[in-house]
C-alpha cells in the first residue's frame, strides 16, 4: 500500500534520518516512536505529501486516500460540530443536493413521456444507488457514532466550533478523519487532548481498522492496545520490528545483546589475527603470511551494535520548607461558567505529604479545580492555604506561557533569582539543552521541547506543594519516566491531572473522580481506584459507562420509573447527609492538627467525633446497599 524507499532530511547540514526505508500494507497498525525532535512529525509529513524528503521517494498504491491529523487545525467559523463532522462527506453532501434538485425538477415538471424526462429518472435512479453504496443512508448515524465516542454530548452537536477550546476542536478534527474513508491514516499525537474514556473507545476504533494506522504517540498503554509494528527513529536510523511498544523494547534489547556478544567474539578473533600479523612480519620467511593474514582482516564484515540515545533529561524537585501538617482546606468550592455548573459545594482537605491524583472525563472540572486553588480565577466558597505552603503550578498548556521571541537562556534567566542565575545554563544542560540550543529563540522547539523548557524553568523556584495539570502532554517516553521518578521522589505533596494511565500508575496514594460536578474520594492509587469499581482494567470502567447509558435510553414502565425515582431520591438524601458528615469529620481532623492540645482531654469532643465516624460508616453501608439493588 505504502513504499518509502531511502528517503533522507537534513537540517544545517546535520541528517534528521538518513536512507530510511520500509513498507507498509493494510492492517498494519505502526507506532512511531522517538525522542522529541527525533523527526517522527517531520516524517508524518512527508507520507502524507505536505513536505518533501531532500532525496528519496515515497510510493503508494493508485487512488489510495491518505488522512493526516495535525496538531495545527483552522475550522470555519459559524458551523456546528455536526455540520463540521458532515465535512468529512463532500461526496455524500453533494449527491444530497443534486437528488434535491433532481426531485424539484420532477415534482415540478408534466411532460411524463418525454425522453428528458426519462432521463431525469434516470439519474436519479443512479444517484440513488451511488448514494447507497458510499454510505448516504448510514452517515448521520456514523457522526453521531463517533462524535459521542470521542466525548460530545447530544447537546453539543448544534453548538458552534468557536466556543469549544483547542482541545474540543481537535476531537472534532479527530472524528472527521476516522469518519472518512481513508485507506492510511497517520495520527500525530491522537490522545493529547482526550480523556481515558475516549482513549478507550479511539483504541477500539483503530483494532477494527482495516487500512494502514501510523501513530506517534508518547502513551506507552494505547501504543500497546493499538499497534502490532513499531518504527523507532534513533540517531538518525529506523529500526522497524513487527510488535508493539513493550515487546519492541523487550525484542530490540535482545537484539541489541546478541549484537554485543557477537562483536565481542568478532573482536577477540580480529585481536588475534592482528598479533600472528605483527609477529610474523618480523620474520621474511613469514612476511607472505603475514600478507595473506592483511588481506583476510580486509575482508571481514565488522559486526555493528545498533546504537541506542540512552540521554534524558535530569529531573529533581527540591521541596522548599516543611509546611504544617494541612496545605490545603477547600470548603463548599463551586464554580459555573454563565449558566453551566463545573463545581458544585467541593470541600477538601490534603495533608503534607499526600500524592493525589484528580481523574474524570474532560470538562468535568479538573483543571478549574486546580485554578481555583491558585485563585487563578474566580469562584465561590474557600481556599485555605496551610502554614508555609509555598504553591507550584504547572498547567495544562503551561508552554503557552513562554515568549517565543526569547531565547531558551534568556527564558531561565529572566525567572531565576540570585543564588541559581549562574546555574541556568547548567540546567538547561540536565534537561537535553545543550550547546548553542541555548541560544535558540522558543519558537523553533517543538512540543515536547517547550514542555521540557517549562518544566525546567518551574525548577528555578522550591515548592513544597505541586499542583500538575497533564504534565506529559508532548513529552517522550523516556522523559515521561524520568518525570514519574522525579514526582515518585518528590518530598513534598502532590495534586496531579493525567490522563496517562501508565504515568499514574505508582504516583498516588488518593484518587478523586471529577463526575456530575461533584468529586468521589478512593483512597489508593489508579489501580486501586479500578479495583473499588469492581473493574480490573479502564476498559471495563467504560463498559459499565456505555451499560449505564444503555439503561437510562431504555424505555421503562410507569411503576418501574416510580421505583427509580424513589430510590434515586434516598440515594440523594443520603449522599447530601454524607457530605455533611465528612465535612464535619474533617473540621475536627483540621481542629486536632492545629491544636491538639485544647482538645486532648475533651471526652464530648471525642464522643461527638467517634458518633459522625460511627453514624458515617451506616450511611455508607446503606449507599452501597442502594447502589447494588
Amino acid at each position: 500500500m505504502l513504499n518509502v524507499h531511502n528517503i533522507s532530511v537534513s537540517f544545517g547540514g546535520t541528517y534528521l534520518f538518513e536512507e530510511m526505508a520500509f513498507r507498509l500494507g493494510g492492517g498494519d497498525r505502526v507506532g512511531l516512536i522517538g525522542k522529541n525532535g527525533a523527526g517522527k512529525s517531520t516524517l508524518l509529513k512527508i507520507l502524507a505529501g505536505t513536505q518533501k524528503p531532500d532525496s528519496g521517494v515515497i510510493a503508494t498504491d493508485k487512488e489510495v486516500k491518505i488522512g493526516f491529523l495535525q496538531q495545527d487545525i483552522d475550522f470555519e467559523q459559524g458551523r456546528t460540530v455536526l455540520e463540521e463532522a458532515y465535512t468529512a462527506f463532500k461526496d455524500i453532501v453533494a449527491i444530497e443536493t443534486r437528488l434535491d434538485e433532481v426531485n424539484h425538477l420532477l415534482a415540478t415538471r408534466t411532460d411524463y413521456e418525454s425522453e428528458s424526462y426519462h432521463n431525469i429518472i434516470e439519474e436519479m435512479t443512479d444517484l440513488t444507488h451511488h448514494y447507497d453504496v458510499i454510505g448516504g443512508y448510514s452517515y448521520v448515524g456514523d457522526t453521531e457514532k463517533v462524535l459521542l465516542g470521542l466525548g460530545f454530548t447530544r447537546a453539543d452537536f448544534d453548538q458552534k466550533t468557536e466556543t469549544f477550546s483547542g482541545g474540543w476542536r481537535m476531537r472534532i478534527e479527530l472524528a472527521k478523519l476516522l469518519l472518512q474513508s481513508n485507506d492510511i491514516l497517520l495520527l500525530d499525537e491522537p490522545t493529547n487532548h482526550l480523556d481515558i474514556e475516549s482513549i478507550i473507545w479511539l483504541e477500539n476504533f483503530l483494532k477494527s481498522f482495516p487500512g494502514v494506522v501510523i501513530i506517534v504517540s508518547h502513551d506507552k498503554m494505547f501504543l500497546d492496545q493499538v499497534t502490532n509494528r513499531t518504527i523507532e527513529i534513533s540517531l538518525g536510523k529506523a529500526y522497524d520490528y513487527a510488535k508493539p511498544y513493550s515487546e519492541f523494547l523487550v525484542l530490540r534489547q535482545e537484539i541489541r545483546d546478541k549484537q554485543l556478544a557477537t562483536q565481542k567474539n568478532q573482536q577477540k578473533k580480529i585481536d588475534e589475527t592482528e598479533r600472528l600479523i605483527e609477529k610474523f612480519r618480523a620474520k621474511a620467511s613469514k612476511a607472505s603470511m603475514a600478507q595473506s593474514l592483511i588481506k583476510k582482516l580486509d575482508k571481514i564484515d565488522r559486526i555493528e551494535v545498533d546504537e541506542d540515545d540512552n540521554a534524558v533529561m535530569n529531573v529533581r524537585f527540591p521541596a522548599g520548607v516543611v509546611p504544617g501538617k494541612v496545605v490545603l482546606d477547600v470548603e463548599n468550592l463551586s464554580k459555573s461558567y454563565g449558566e453551566r455548573k463545573i463545581l458544585s459545594d467541593i470541600s477538601l482537605l490534603v495533608e503534607r505529604g499526600s500524592k493525589i491524583a484528580f481523574v474524570g472525563q474532560n470538562g468535568q472540572g479538573k483543571s478549574t479545580f486546580m485554578k481555583a486553588i491558585i485563585e487563578e480565577i474566580e469562584h465561590e466558597g474557600k481556599v485555605n492555604l496551610g502554614h508555609n505552603v509555598e504553591l507550584g503550578y504547572f498547567a495544562q498548556n503551561q508552554a503557552d506561557y513562554l515568549d517565543g521571541e526569547k531565547t531558551l537562556v534568556d527564558t531561565m534567566t529572566e525567572a531565576a533569582n540570585d543564588g541559581n542565575r549562574s546555574k541556568v545554563r547548567d540546567m538547561l544542560g540536565s534537561f537535553l539543552f545543550r550547546g548553542d540550543d541555548v541560544d535558540k529563540k522558543v519558537k523553533v522547539l517543538s512540543g515536547g521541547e517547550r514542555n521540557r523548557l517549562a518544566l525546567c524553568r518551574m525548577l528555578l523556584q522550591p515548592f513544597n506543594v505541586l499542583l500538575m495539570d497533564e504534565p506529559t502532554n508532548h513529552l517522550d517516553i523516556k522523559s515521561k519516566n524520568v518525570l514519574k521518578s522525579a514526582l515518585k521522589q518528590y518530598d513534598g505533596t502532590l495534586l496531579l491531572v493525567s490522563h496517562d494511565r501508565d504515568f499514574l500508575q505508582g504516583l498516588s496514594n488518593v484518587v478523586y473522580e471529577f463526575k456530575d460536578q461533584k468529586i468521589r474520594e478512593y483512597l489508593g492509587d489508579i489501580n486501586f481506584f479500578l479495583e473499588q469499581r469492581n473493574n480490573q482494567s479502564m476498559r471495563d470502567f467504560e463498559q459499565d459507562g456505555i451499560k449505564v447509558d444503555a439503561k437510562k435510553e431504555k424505555p421503562q414502565s410507569k411503576d418501574s420509573n416510580k421505583s427509580d425515582k424513589t430510590q434515586q431520591n434516598k440515594l440523594s438524601k443520603i449522599e447530601s447527609q454524607i457530605q455533611e458528615l465528612e465535612k464535619a469529620i474533617r473540621k475536627a481532623d483540621f481542629q486536632l492538627a492545629e491544636n491538639y492540645e485544647k482538645y486532648a482531654n475533651d471526652t464530648a469532643f471525642y464522643a461527638d467525633y467517634d458518633k459522625k465516624k460511627n453514624q458515617l460508616g451506616l450511611l455508607m453501608t446503606e449507599w452501597e446497599s442502594l447502589m447494588e439493588g
